[in-house]
């Protein structure tokens, strides 16, 4: 027995309830994600926007919520060095990312502050510079180039003015942006049912059950039904993606980041150790710490991560810090994105990656059709866990 709401364009009951042979309520979708962070809030978004019943399964800020810690770059410059299809797919998604945040503020009035005015990487010792070029030349040589060059110090400094004496020039590129990461998560989580989904925080699955065309979702004494499954649960992905078939190996690496109060505009440029927010406010990072499951904070860490961003903006050194904070990123392996689809559970997908931000706009406008499609496109095999088992030549 089913009752729900029927949509006349596609034909079905979307969102509908389901009573099992045991009374039970269940509610039934098309696509249910399990991960109410960045990546899980894009694709569900995505796959609603696109006419699909989806449901978004959070666990809530109890969960090590990485976009909590995120720096808000969309950064492409350095991504991909070595592994072409990443520095594609970044930016693919860099290209998109106009759409989204366009789409994102007319569904829900949230202005996530996009701004694509192009990326700098200081470099700050001869060899800096030298290893910068070098990165240039490669990933212009592997993937083609798309306006990332060199800069001297005063190239950067006509552009950055308040830099410091220790400043001996930086990378630039035309595409990097960065936008507001807590906005950007509220943003999704708003527009999700708006679009007709269901957002369900506090809610954690324990177990997936699998029948030819159908998973079984058991959140506590909840049942959800699906003819598709996402698994974008972040560290959870772990334990989760086994349940289906798939492999998810997410390890945690931690990164503090110093916030100073308001302060006058001084750089509107993305840059990969400093952000001026679209408020007045500094956030300084990150750090990169194998700690395992800590998000603490620690004291030395931030006196390096002050010394070293003072360093390139004295001004910083005037401002007061209000606020501070760890956060675990999602790491794979090598650092590159997960994205599969089960071949022992046909229905069942993993997407993971620690560039949340920068990937959203590629997630929701890219990735969420096509896994709504039914299959992924022929590049993103690239991104399999299988290649974790390539014996080395």
């Amino acid at each position: 027995m089913v009752a729900g709401r029927f949509d006349p364009a596609r034909g079905r009951v979307r969102g509908c309830v389901k009573l099992t042979q045991f009374g039970t309520r269940m509610k039934a979708y098309d696509l249910i994600v399990i991960g109410g962070g960045l990546v899980g809030g894009a694709i569900a978004w995505g796959a609603a926007r696109g006419g699909a019943s989806v449901a978004l399964i959070d666990e809530g800020d109890v969960a090590f919520r990485a976009a909590r810690g995120n720096f808000g770059l969309v950064w492409v410059q350095s991504k991909g060095a070595g592994f072409p299809p990443y520095a594609h797919w970044t930016r693919r998604s860099a290209e998109l990312w106009p759409g989204l945040a366009s789409a994102l503020v007319e569904s829900t009035g949230v202005d996530v502050a996009l701004r694509q005015t192009g990326g700098l990487a200081f470099c700050l010792s001869d060899a800096e510079m030298e290893a910068a070029a070098d990165r240039i030349q490669r990933m212009h040589n592997e993937s083609g180039g798309i306006g990332t060059r060199l800069l001297d110090r005063d190239e950067v400094r006509a552009m950055v003015p308040e830099i410091g004496d220790a400043v001996r020039g930086a990378a630039f590129c035309p595409v990097d942006g960065h936008v507001n990461p807590l906005k950007l998560l509220r943003a999704l989580h708003d527009a999700l049912p708006r679009t007709g989904g269901d957002y369900l925080p506090g809610r954690t699955v324990d177990a997936i059950d699998y029948v030819p065309g159908s998973f079984t979702l058991h959140a506590g004494a909840e049942r959800f039904a699906c003819r598709k499954l996402v698994i974008s649960a972040g560290l959870g992905s772990a334990r989760l993606a086994p349940m289906v078939g798939l492999e998810m190996p997410v390890t945690p690496l931690r990164g503090q980041i110093v916030v100073t109060e308001r302060v006058r505009p001084f750089i509107d440029y993305a840059t990969i150790h400093v952000r001026q927010t679209e408020e007045g406010g500094v956030m300084m990072g990150t750090s990169q710490e194998a700690v395992g499951f800590d998000n603490a904070t620690s004291l030395p860490v931030m006196r390096d991560i002050a010394a070293s961003n003072i360093a390139t903006f004295p001004l910083l050194r005037d401002a007061n810090v209000v606020r501070v904070w760890g956060a675990l990123r999602v790491m794979t392996p090598d650092g590159f994105p997960i994205y599969d689809a089960s071949v022992t559970h046909p229905g069942a997908y993993a997407a993971t990656c620690h560039s949340g931000v920068t990937l959203a706009g590629a997630h929701a406008l890219a990735l969420a059709p096509a896994i709504m499609g039914n299959e992924l496109p022929a590049f993103l095999n690239a991104f399999s866990a299988g290649r974790f088992h390539v014996p080395p030549a």
